[in-house]
């Protein structure tokens, strides 16, 4: 369903002058080609001894001591926005590489020796698709994002939440869950990753926070991975439940909803959303202006999506998109009425 590989796309002087002016910009150390030198790498293991897909990497005591001082910079860079005296007592406890997927991440586990809490953040290649689709999370969802940029080097905040597949595995049959909420909510992020176009919501990119209320359970979804923002030329890319990883919750989602409170749902999110991008229309329409000047696919998945989204839509109003940012400004305003 997925492209093998996703094309790098650069950030343009457009889109940095953007980030810029909305405090994405960061002096912040060009740190990833510093990290790709480790020295030696073992399989992370969870908590439970599991194998994952990250693996620890080590480097030299000297490299590190340099990585040391960087990496906790940044962490005060991201988390104060500047160099902050507060971040003496941190270290670097852990860092990890993601070998999967196209942005190859750096996971850093910063702790506070004073009190051995524990805090996380990414350092990534500096995708324009990545930072598109980190932006539109932030303008259209009930989320806020924090990342910084410099160069090409991007550093994200650490999304807390269960992970989808192990939040399918392990408590989706749990007797005391409330099937009908974890529905409602799967429903809505389905359509806010319609709507914006950011595809391949696979249950290992994305986290479910649950938080308790003085009743019941709260549920988010929400996305952890941007790099198919607005890619891919298949529809069913930007439809979670489409995907074999996201089978279970389909199924309960159709069991315990019947299909219009499916569309009622649905409707709800898109009402939520118009009134997010009416808030941030200055910034959302400075943001898509940019973006439907861009490269951001092959031309031949644009023809393919443009397509696909006048038959669903029964509508010839993606025709004359010639880009792939065009086609998500369009189908924005298309769909929340803008």
């Amino acid at each position: 369903m997925i492209s093998r590989r996703k094309t790098q796309y650069d950030i343009d002087v457009s889109l940095r002058h953007y980030l810029y002016h909305y405090g994405r910009q960061s002096d912040i150390p060009l740190i990833y080609d510093d990290l790709t030198g480790y020295m030696g790498a073992i399989p992370y293991e969870d908590p439970d001894g599991e194998e994952t897909l990250w693996l620890t990497v080590f480097y030299s005591p000297e490299v590190m001591e340099e990585l040391r001082v960087k990496l906790t910079s940044i962490y005060a860079m991201l988390k104060v926005g500047g160099e902050s005296i507060y971040h003496q007592h941190l270290v670097v406890d852990r860092i990890d590489l993601g070998e999967f997927g196209n942005s190859r991440p750096f996971r850093i586990k910063i702790t506070n020796q004073f009190n051995d809490n524990s805090d996380y953040y990414y350092v990534k290649v500096a995708d324009a698709s990545r930072i598109y689709g980190l932006e539109l999370e932030h303008l259209l969802s009930p989320n806020r994002m924090n990342y910084i940029v410099n160069g090409n080097t991007l550093i994200e905040n650490h999304i807390a939440g269960l992970p989808g597949d192990v939040f399918l595995g392990d408590y989706l049959l749990h007797e005391k869950i409330n099937e009908v909420r974890i529905a409602k909510e799967f429903v809505k992020f389905n359509e806010r990753c319609f709507i914006r176009l950011l595809g391949d919501m696979r249950s290992v990119n994305y986290v479910v926070d649950i938080t308790p209320d003085f009743e019941e359970v709260q549920y988010r979804v929400r996305p952890i991975d941007f790099d198919q923002q607005s890619y891919e030329g298949k529809s069913k890319v930007y439809h979670s439940y489409n995907f074999r990883s996201n089978r279970e919750i389909t199924r309960l989602s159709f069991k315990v909803l019947n299909r219009r409170t499916i569309r009622q749902y649905a409707e709800e999110e898109r009402s939520q959303m118009a009134k997010r991008a009416t808030a941030e229309s200055r910034r959302l329409r400075g943001l898509l202006k940019i973006m439907r000047k861009e490269k951001l696919a092959p031309d031949e998945h644009i023809k393919r999506l443009a397509n696909d989204l006048n038959r669903i839509h029964k509508t010839n109003t993606f025709s004359g998109c010639d880009t792939m940012g065009k086609l998500t400004e369009t189908h924005i305003y298309y769909l929340l009425k803008l």
